[in-house]
């Protein structure tokens, strides 16, 4: 099972709980990291030794982007225009009063 499909049913269970408990869970979490993050440290790994490019492509490479290929965009710039002006249009009314 991939780590997308285990966090979302994690995160169905997770939803579920009662206010109380995910307060606790959350908490719980967070002293993990933190846990992970100490031991990191202790064992010789040194985040200020990497280069801030180096963590951004890291990061991106951890990203689920199945959504953004989902919507098979050809050009990218194009597409930015088109929904740039779909909200001008949307915002036209506000800006000069008309409505």
């Amino acid at each position: 099972m991939s780590n997308i499909v285990q966090l979302n049913a994690a995160l169905e269970l997770a939803l579920r709980l009662e206010p109380g408990d995910r307060l606790r869970l959350v908490k719980e979490v967070v002293a993990s990291v933190e846990q992970d993050m100490v031991v990191g440290t202790q064992t010789g790994e040194s985040v200020a030794d990497e280069h801030w490019g180096q963590s951004l492509n890291r990061l991106l490479d951890a990203l689920d982007m199945s959504d953004w290929e989902a919507l098979e965009i050809d050009d990218p710039v194009a597409w930015v225009k088109a929904l740039r002006r779909q909200e001008e249009s949307r915002l036209d009314a506000y800006w000069t009063g008309v409505q």
